[in-house]
This record gives C-alpha cells, structure tokens and sequence, in this order.
C-alpha cells in the first residue's frame, strides 16, 4: 500500500469512525501530533478510546479533546500530573474510564500487537491491584501476569521528518512511543516537521519504514 501525502491534518484524519481505539504519541507534549489531534476535534469522531502515555496537559492536544468529550475510555501510565487538570475533573464526576498499565507494559503490549504476539507474561504489577482479575503463573519462583496486546484502529504519530514514500525519522526524545504505535495501528497517520524527497533521508536514521505508514502531512505552524 503507497503511503499518502495529505495537504491537510483535516484529510489526514478524514474517515476516523465513532468508537475506535486511538493510539496517540507523545510524553507529555514532547512528539505529540497536536495538528492532527485538533482535526480529529474538528472532524467529530467520538465515543473513543485513547491510548497514550498520559491523559493529557492543559488544554491543548490530547486535553482539548477529551475536554470536548469525544473519549469514553483512556488507557495511560500517567493520568494525573500537574496540568491534568481536564482529565481530573472528568474521571473524579465519573464522566471517563480509566484504565492504568505501567509504561514498559504499555510499550510492550502494543509492541506484542504489532508482533503478533497473542499475549505475554510480565512480572510488573503482580501482586498489586493492576493484576486483579488477571490470569498469574509461577515461573521460577516468580509470578507473572497474563497481559494482552493493545491494538489501535488508529495511530497518531508525530515524527522529525519523512520521504514522500513514508519512511519516518524521530527527533531524540520525540520518538517515544511512535515507532510502536505505528506496528500496532490498523491505519498510521504521521505529522511532520518536514517532507523530503524519496531516497534524501539515510536508510540508516529511518525508524519506522514506510510499510507501516498509511497518512502523512507536514505541520503547517512552528514546532
């Protein structure tokens, strides 16, 4: 499948349906694809489910859509920070679900998914309430929980650059959970800094191949 350049954040989202699960990238702000997130509010899907890092800082990105109640469902490892304060006041009115994984396991079940892996056993978390209800086993003297990958309709990335085939290349930090989520997503949509021509990024730097990237667009305001 070629990967397509859009001109707009608003044709990059286009066709996103009510109740998906939508993988968004970023640590905080670092690498989240702001541009894309407010196309999604202005594109209207709702009743989501969202998986990312944290849930959201001020009233920008991943908060502003949560603040126009477009999500039902948020699965993070950080739901509470200084800024959350959106996500805070939904979850304590019990207007929004949670569900909280630990950060390596949130990067290893959509890694899984990504994989093929139909399910692994860690050991983070045994014995604390994030295993309750979860199938445990000895092994070697330790117990492990049954975790499960985390599939995504959608993925919202945002990476440094890309070709016009859709080889992408992160930006130190800013690459954090990118290159997962885009193994794990039905449909990969990437926002960019900047669009080169096919063959001017080195083979060497690419971490997500184009394979895995269905959308592109270039931001349109300064980073």
């Amino acid at each position: 499948m070629t990967t397509r350049l859009c001109a707009t954040p608003d044709e990059a989202v286009a066709g996103i349906e009510d109740g998906s699960t939508v993988l968004v990238g970023g640590f905080g702000m670092a690498g989240m694809p702001v541009e894309l997130i407010d196309a999604l509010i202005r594109q209207g899907a709702t009743d989501l489910t969202v998986v990312s890092n944290n849930a959201g800082n001020g009233d920008t990105g991943l908060a502003a859509l949560l603040a126009k109640r477009r999500v039902r469902k948020v699965i993070c490892s950080f739901p509470r920070q200084a800024d959350s304060w959106v996500f805070d006041d939904l979850y304590r009115t019990g207007r929004i679900e949670l569900e909280v994984v630990p950060q390596g396991n949130l990067a290893e079940r959509m890694r899984a998914a990504g994989a093929g892996i139909g399910a692994f056993y860690c050991p983070t978390g045994a014995g604390t309430l994030l295993a309750e209800g979860k199938e445990t086993r000895e092994i070697d003297g330790r117990t492990y929980v049954l975790e499960y990958p985390i599939k995504g309709d959608v993925a919202l990335i945002g990476a440094h650059r890309a070709d016009r085939m859709g080889n992408l290349v992160y930006r130190k930090t800013a690459r954090n959970f990118g290159p997962v989520m885009a193994t794990a997503a039905t449909t990969v949509i990437a926002q960019v800094h900047e669009v080169v021509e096919t063959g001017a990024l080195d083979p060497e730097t690419v971490v997500t191949p184009s394979i895995y990237v269905d959308r592109i667009v270039q931001e349109a305001g300064p980073r």
